[in-house]
Parts: structure tokens; sequence; C-alpha cells
């Protein structure tokens, strides 16, 4: 049984390590502004986490009631299984802020797009407006339904 949560423990850091890295991809296309790369990016970092949350159900019950599970192992594999739990959450500290940081990145393209929309709506504002001042108003269309 230790084993098993022991071996469940390594596989999941494997794909934490793997989503790190994923991480850092993903930041790299949200930079440069591949949306394409980022989206297979995202896709590879969802098949990850549903191999992560397989694992999770392995493991939960030993997580449950951790400090028991410890004391059957001996003291080298509960060094072990203490140094998969802190790498995991050193990973997943890892991950989020380099989620942060893109979110906020993607947040600010978004609100800097909104600008450029609004400013380039006002400007064809005051084109109509000055080219109705120095041309007059636009003659009528022609209406062709009739």
């Amino acid at each position: 049984m230790t084993d098993s949560i022991v071996q469940a423990l390594e596989d999941q850091v494997g794909c934490y390590r793997r989503l790190a890295k994923l991480a850092e991809l993903q930041h790299s296309h949200v930079q440069q502004n591949q949306t394409e790369a980022l989206l297979d990016v995202l896709r590879n970092r969802q098949t990850l986490l549903e191999q992560i949350s397989a694992l999770e159900s392995l493991i939960a019950p030993a997580k449950s009631e951790w400090s028991s599970f410890v004391l059957r192992m001996d003291p080298a594999g509960r060094a072990r299984a203490e140094s998969l739990l802190a790498e995991t959450r050193s990973l997943l500290e890892q991950i989020t802020a380099a989620d942060q940081q893109d979110a906020l990145i993607l947040q600010q393209r978004k609100l800097n797009l909104g600008r450029q929309i609004n400013q380039a709506a006002a400007a064809r504002q005051v084109n109509r407006s000055y080219a109705a001042a120095a041309y007059g108003p636009r003659p009528p269309r022609m209406n062709v339904q009739r």
C-alpha cells in the first residue's frame, strides 16, 4: 500500500514538473502573442491536470491521515514521501505564480485593445464631424428598395 502511494506521489511530481515546463512555454507564447501555440500548450496542460487528478484520487486517502500513514513507513520511505509532497507544493506555487503573471499580461493587453478600439471610434467620429463641417451634410443615399 505505501509503495503504491509513494509511486503515485512520484508520478504526480513528474506531472507537476512537466506542467511547470508548460507554464514556462505558455509564458513565452503569451509574451510573443502566439495564440495558436498558446492554445496547444493549454490543451497539453489540461491533459496533465487530468492525470494529476487521477493520481490525487489515489493519494487522497493517505493525505487525509498523513501522520498515521507516514508512521507505518521506514525512515527512508517517510523522508522520500515528505520530499515528494514538498516538491509538489513548490512546483504548484511556481506554476500558480506564473499563471497569475500571464493573466495580468493578458488582462493588460485586453485593456489596451479596448482603448485602441475606443480611440479608433473617436477618430472616426472626429473625421465625420470635420467632413460635415467642411463640406456640408452628406447627401441622402439613394433608396433602391422602391
